[in-house]
C-alpha cells in the first residue's frame, strides 16, 4: 500500500514511511503537537541568549574554540558562519534519496523539541521536501556528520545550489521557483542543522529497508536455484532446524519449504542426492545468521531514527532549563551496524553467487552448459553473467572492511575519536544495490534452468515469479544483450515486486 502523506508529532515514524518519503515523494506534515514542542523549546533558546549563559554554539564559540564568548550581536554570522565554513565536502552529489532522507530525518530529530531550532525554519525545509527542491550535496568526506548537512543548510540561506523540476540552479533561484525567501539562521540553527546523526541515520535507514527487501528476496532465489539444481529439499527438514536454536534458521527453511512445495521437480529429483552442496543444504544456516545481524542492526537504526541526536541538548526543567553539551552527535551505534549490514549482504551475495556458478556449470547444473541449449560453442549464454555476480561479491568483500573502527582525529585533537559512520552508511546503501545485482543473476539463471528442465514444472510460487521475469525478459535461445535483463529483474527485486508476486502466491513469508 502506497502512503500519500506522513504526519510528524505524536506517533513516531516507522522505516516504511521514512522510505515513503525519501524515496517516492509522500509528503510531511506536522500535526500541533510538533509545533508546540518545538516553540517551546525555541523559547528556552532566546531565552538563554537573552541571559547571556554559557551555552556551546550559541553564546560560545563553536568547535575548538568552545569557551569563546560571542557577543549576542553577533549571535545570527555565527550560525551563518558555521554553514559556509563547514560546506566543504566533494565529489560527486549523493544521489536525491539520501538528500530527501536527510532532510526528513532532520524534521524528525530537530522536530522533538530538544534542539532549540525555530519552528519558521524546520517548516521551510519541509516545503522544500515537498515541493521537491532538493539541495546539491558532495558526497564524500565526511567523518560522520557536518559537512554535507552544511551543503543542505546553505540553500536555506539562499546559497548553494538545489535541484528542482530537472535544473540545477542557484540556491535562491530554487526557492523562488517555489515562491520561498531565503531565511537567516537564528541562534544555535546553523549548528543544529549541521550537527547530529541526521546524514547517517538518513542512510542508514534507507540501507536497512532495502537489506531487508534483498535478504527475503534471497530466500526466493534459493528456492528456484534448489529446482533448477534438482536438489532435495529434505535439507529443509523442520526437524533437523529444531536441533539449532537459531529462530532464523527455522523461518528461513520454513520459507524454502513453502517456496518449494507442490514443485514436480522437488518431487522427481528428491533423492537425486544423498546430499547437495553448501550453497543449497545451508541455505537456511547462512541466509538465517545474516538475517539476525540485519534485523539486530535495523533494530539499533530505528532506536536512532527515535532519538535525539543533537549537541548541546536543550533540556526544559519546569519553567526554566538547560543546555546539556555532550555526544549525542555521535554516530558509533549506527556505524557500528551499518558495518553490520555490509558483512550480512556480503554472506547473502556470495552464496548467492555460488548457486549461480553451479547452474552455469554443465559439470555440476546437468543442464547445457551456460544454460544455453543451441550451438553452446557459437553461444555464450549466462557464462559472463556469473562474471558480473563474482565481481560484485569481491566487491561487497572489499565494503565489508569495517569503517567503524577507524580513526583519524579533528578539531585541533577536541573530536579525537570519530566515529566513521558516515562511510559506514553509505557502505550499507550502496552494498544493498550491488546485493540486489547479485540475487537478480540468479534469479535469471534460475528462470533459464527452470525452462530447460520443461516439462518437470516447478513450485507455483516459483512459476509465479517466472512469468512475472518473462514478462520483460524472454527465454534465452541465443546470445543477446543480457544488460537490460539484468537491470530489469533487479528492479523488481529492489523494489519489492518479486517478492509481492511470491506473497500473493504463498502468503507472508518470514523477513
Amino acid at each position: 500500500m502506497s502512503v500519500a502523506a506522513v504526519t510528524l508529532g505524536k506517533e513516531p515514524i516507522t522505516v516504511e514511511q521514512f522510505v515513503a518519503v525519501a524515496r517516492h515523494g509522500a509528503r510531511v506534515e506536522f500535526d500541533a503537537t510538533y509545533v508546540d514542542r518545538v516553540r517551546k523549546s525555541r523559547a528556552l533558546v532566546e531565552r538563554f541568549l537573552a541571559e547571556n549563559r554559557l551555552v556551546y554554539g550559541v553564546t560560545t564559540g563553536f568547535g575548538d574554540n568552545v569557551t569563546e564568548v560571542i557577543d549576542p550581536a553577533d549571535a545570527e554570522q555565527l550560525q551563518r558562519n558555521i554553514v559556509r565554513s563547514h560546506a566543504v565536502s566533494v565529489g560527486e552529489p549523493l544521489p536525491t534519496e539520501i538528500v530527501r532522507a536527510i532532510a526528513l530525518m532532520e524534521l524528525v530529530g530537530l522536530g522533538e523539541g530538544y534542539s532549540g531550532i525555530r519552528f519558521e525554519t524546520l517548516e521551510l525545509i519541509r516545503r522544500m521536501l515537498n515541493a521537491g527542491v532538493t539541495p546539491h550535496v558532495p558526497g564524500e568526506g565526511s567523518v560522520g556528520y557536518l559537512a554535507p548537512e552544511a551543503h543542505m543548510a546553505l540553500v536555506l540561506l539562499g546559497e548553494g545550489r538545489a535541484s528542482y523540476g530537472g535544473e540545477l540552479l542557484p540556491g535562491a533561484e530554487a526557492l523562488a521557483r517555489i515562491g520561498e525567501q531565503p531565511t537567516r539562521l537564528a541562534c544555535k540553527e546553523g549548528l543544529s542543522l549541521t550537527n547530529g546523526t541526521h546524514s547517517v541515520t538518513a542512510t542508514a535507514v534507507l540501507a536497512a529497508h532495502d537489506a531487508g527487501v534483498a535478504a527475503t528476496t534471497a530466500d526466493i532465489a534459493a528456492s528456484l536455484s534448489v529446482q533448477a539444481l534438482k536438489g532435495t529439499v529434505r535439507a529443509y527438514d523442520a526437524r533437523l532446524q529444531q536441533r539449532k536454536r537459531h529462530p532464523e534458521q527455522a523461518a528461513v527453511a520454513d520459507n524454502l519449504r513453502r517456496l518449494t512445495a507442490s514443485s514436480a521437480i522437488s518431487t522427481e529429483y528428491l533423492d537425486h542426492r544423498l546430499q547437495d552442496s553448501l550453497s543449497l543444504r545451508a541455505v537456511p544456516q547462512i541466509h538465517g545468521g545474516a538475517k539476525r545481524a540485519l534485523a539486530q542492526a535495523r533494530e539499533v537504526i530505528v532506536e536512532e531514527l527515535h532519538s535525539v541526536g543533537d549537541n548541546p541538548v536543550i533540556h526544559p526543567e519546569g519553567e526554566d532549563g538547560v543546555a546539556l553539551s555532550g555526544a549525542n552527535c555521535d554516530s558509533t551505534y549506527v556505524g557500528i551496524q551499518a558495518d553490520t549490514m555490509v558483512n550480512a549482504m556480503t554472506v547473502l551475495a556470495k552464496v548467492s553467487e555460488r548457486r549461480t556458478d553451479r547452474m552455469v556449470n554443465s559439470n555440476f547444473s546437468e543442464l547445457p552448459a551456460f544454460l544455453v541449449r543451441q550451438q553452446p560453442g557459437l553461444n555464450s549464454g549466462y557464462m559472463i553473467a556469473q562474471y558480473t555476480a563474482a565481481a560484485l561479491t569481491m566487491e561487497l568483500r572489499g565494503m565489508a572492511v569495517p569503517a567503524s573502527a577507524d580513526n583519524v582525529t579533528t578539531s585541533a585533537n577536541q573530536e579525537d575519536a570519530v566515529s566513521n559512520g558516515y562511510l559506514a552508511a553509505l557502505k550499507a546503501y550502496r552494498a544493498a544495490r550491488k546485493l540486489a545485482y547479485v540475487i537478480a543473476i540468479e534469479l535469471m539463471c534460475a528462470a533459464q534452468a527452470l525452462d530447460l528442465l520443461a516439462p518437470l514444472t516447478p513450485s507455483p510460487a516459483a512459476e509465479a515469479l517466472r512469468t512475472r521475469i518473462r514478462e520483460a525478459v524472454p527465454t534465452v535461445t541465443e546470445d543477446r544483450v543480457f544488460h537490460t535483463d539484468i537491470e530489469h529483474i533487479a528492479e523488481l527485486v529492489r523494489n519489492g515486486e518479486a517478492l509481492r508476486v511470491v506473497e500473493g502466491v504463498v502468503g507472508r513469508l518470514h523477513h
